[in-house]
């Protein structure tokens, strides 16, 4: 994104042989193979180099040098190869965290409680020319915090980010920061089952969504697109003026499976269950054990390990821990077996080098993919990521598919190639904070027009899909195809590429520039709430889109508070959805619409 001046609950431990356990909880017995006979629960964990496990016997000194250290190699390390985790067992720890690139810090408790960072977990702005204060957050990207609690030294605790940085299951015991300070521009960003005592300042935060958290204080300012779902404590309905969108609940989701250490000092992964018309967080007073499997169930992959190996792990029946780093892909990693778990540690990248995809999932039940970044390679490939066969008709309504903090990127580190990114072809599929993302900007000689090539960030063809926090950006043509009946987009943001070199190499069969989100002819239902659409073409060129939403007109086909805005450069947007709206062309101007049809 560019400017535009430019009673808490311990967790039910399952083990091996309660199968019967397992399945009344929706989670499979798995296969004898699974884990090894005599597998130690308690016994730490290898997961190599990059990831750091601290308790309250550590000394401070040692684990403020090791976050410090972190954070001078990764303050600007954008396109780099490293990756690291912190993780910290329950306990109180007085540190004050700076994330940089690719760095997740995480508590390993049952409780966010169970771990306490009094001190800070914070992003800072980064210097920026183009920013009248001279400080922005709009490339702090790929960090998390999740399984926490934060209790602020500072007057707040700030969090400064844009895409693909998501707070999840932490609570802040005070006030939360979103801005860079001083003015300067943010760009949109995620915050999920978490709780915030004090006031959120939100600031100059372009787009946001927060989902089934909760709010003590206000939330303060908005730019153009704040998204609540299912959040207690939300501000009013108010879009465009102030720009909020709220729903009172969501209406189906499940959170992100998580590592923790249990009473007895077993290492597990939570698995969430599955929420309808869901509001407030899963952990507060009153809420319910959450299902869990040992770690023993999991194959924990190097970067050093061939696909073919991690293939062999999963066809055994086993669970994928992905530690940090990059694999290198030379076939897809193919997930075949009904709930499956591929759980990344430190955001690691999966980069496929021979045009196959990434990741293949059958048409599975209860498959979950969370916490990873996907880069195209040199290589063409067809899609990145493949949920599902095409034409995939069965339901999977009582377990879906989740994918949650996935991340894809076309160029930058390197040439990258892909025709599509997500292919989500199986129905009751449920999508969490994804940003499918064509580069803008990286190392150099690794973006341009016909460098880092990419038609479509998401296509949608099953039925029955939801979607929280959508972020599409860049692609050549649509962003996004919805071919599915039944979908439903809470939260869309989409910049337009920047690069078309003229109008005739960026044109439709149905017009000017290609739609961002585009709906298809036959669907008869589809709901979408908070939806922004932005132009910033950037080669001085008079480059128009028709239209930011192209869907058909008819009642069951319905936008709630849809933005586009012109940031910066040439043309411009003519309409926000189909017919409706005013054109932004030429200099800033929004068009909100708050209803269609």
């Amino acid at each position: 994104m560019r400017p535009l001046d430019r009673s808490r609950r311990r967790f039910l431990t399952l083990t091996a042989a309660s199968a019967a356990s397992l399945t009344a909880l929706g989670l499979p017995a798995l296969p004898a193979s699974a884990a090894p006979a005599g597998a130690d629960d308690a016994a730490e964990p290898d997961f190599g180099p990059n990831v750091f496990v601290y308790d309250p016997t550590t000394p401070t000194e040692e684990i403020q040098s090791t976050l410090d250290r972190l954070f001078a190699a990764q303050e600007h390390n954008e396109m780099g190869a490293d990756r690291y985790a912190v993780l910290f067992k329950p306990g109180r720890y007085e540190v004050n965290a700076k994330l940089g690139y690719y760095t997740t810090v995480a508590g390993l408790g049952g409780h966010p409680d169970d771990v306490e960072i009094h001190g800070a977990v914070r992003v800072v702005g980064q210097p920026d020319p183009d920013s009248q204060a001279g400080i922005s957050a709009l490339t702090n990207f790929w960090r998390s915090v999740e399984n926490l609690s934060i209790a602020p030294t500072d007057w707040s605790n700030q969090w400064a980010v844009s895409q693909a940085s998501p707070m999840r299951r932490v609570h802040v015991k005070g006030i939360l920061w979103l801005e860079p300070g001083s003015g300067g521009y943010s760009s949109g960003g995620y915050i999920a089952d978490s709780k915030v005592d004090g006031i959120t300042i939100n600031g100059s935060q372009q787009q946001w969504l927060t989902r089934d958290s909760e709010l003590g204080g206000d939330w303060t300012n908005g730019v153009w697109n704040q998204v609540f779902s299912g959040v207690l404590g939300a501000p009013a309905q108010g879009f465009p003026n102030p720009p909020y969108t709220t729903l009172p609940t969501s209406p189906v989701t499940r959170e992100k499976p998580y590592l923790f250490v249990d009473g007895e000092g077993g290492w597990r992964v939570a698995v969430p269950a599955l929420r309808y018309d869901s509001a407030g967080t899963t952990w507060g007073a009153g809420a319910r054990p959450v299902p869990s499997l040992p770690l023993a169930h999991f194959f924990i992959a190097r970067p050093t390990d061939s696909a073919q190996r991690i293939n062999q792990e999963l066809s055994r029946g086993r669970h994928l821990l992905l530690t940090p780093g990059v694999y290198h892909l030379d076939r897809a990693l193919r997930v075949e077996h009904p709930d499956t778990i591929v759980l990344g540690l430190g955001m690691p990248s999966l980069a496929p080098t021979t045009g196959d995809a990434a990741l293949r999932i059958e048409d599975v039940e209860g498959v979950r993919i969370a916490g990873v970044l996907v880069d195209a390679g040199p290589v063409e490939s067809e899609v990145l990521v493949e949920v599902g066969k095409r034409h995939s008709h069965r339901g999977h309504a009582s377990n879906p598919t989740s994918l949650q903090d996935v991340f894809f990127r076309i160029g930058g580190p390197w040439v990258g190639r892909a025709v599509t990114s997500l292919v989500i072809n199986s129905r009751h599929a449920i999508l969490d904070n994804i940003w499918a993302w064509r580069a803008d900007h990286g190392i150099e000689d690794t973006v341009g027009w016909t460098v880092n090539t990419a038609e479509t960030g998401v296509v949608v063809n099953g039925d029955d899909v939801t979607a929280y926090g959508l972020f599409v950006e860049h692609y050549q043509r649509y962003q996004t195809i919805w071919n599915g009946e039944r979908g439903r987009t809470v939260f869309y943001q989409s910049e337009l590429p920047y690069d078309p070199p003229s109008q005739a190499a960026w044109s439709s069969p149905t017009g000017r520039g290609w739609a961002s989100y585009k709906v298809a002819g036959p669907v008869r239902e589809h709901e979408a709430w908070g939806l922004g659409v932005y132009s910033y073409f950037n080669q001085e060129v008079d480059i128009r889109c028709d239209r930011a939403i192209e869907a058909p007109k008819r009642a069951g086909v319905r936008f709630h508070d849809a933005v586009t805005v012109f940031l910066d450069g040439s043309g411009g947007i003519e309409r926000t959805v189909n017919e409706a709206g005013t054109p932004v062309v030429g200099s800033y101007g929004t068009s909100p619409v708050v209803e269609y049809p």
